[in-house]
């Protein structure tokens, strides 16, 4: 499990938004697990469909494509993580 820059082990939080027939796996916070188990769960974004895939972090090169496609939001719109030039 991956570590934030305070230490603390983390989680990342998706939504999967349908668009077509593809299924895209959107990036809306983080999660960080208490002593007990428990979750603390921060968003950036509130889910429309009510929905939240809570996993353990994963460097997007370890990920491939596997998942579906992780979407960010750009200058022109949403487009695939790592698609973005500069």
């Amino acid at each position: 499990m991956e570590r934030s820059g305070n230490g603390r082990e983390f989680k990342v939080v998706y939504t999967i938004v349908e668009r077509g027939q593809k299924k895209h796996w959107v990036r809306i916070g983080a999660a960080y697990t208490n002593r007990d188990g428990s979750l603390n769960v921060y968003l950036d974004a509130v889910p429309t469909n009510g929905q939240l895939q809570i996993r353990d972090y994963r460097p997007f090169d370890e990920r491939g494509r596997s998942n579906g496609a992780e979407l960010i939001a750009g200058p022109n719109g949403w487009a695939e993580a790592g698609s973005l030039d500069g």
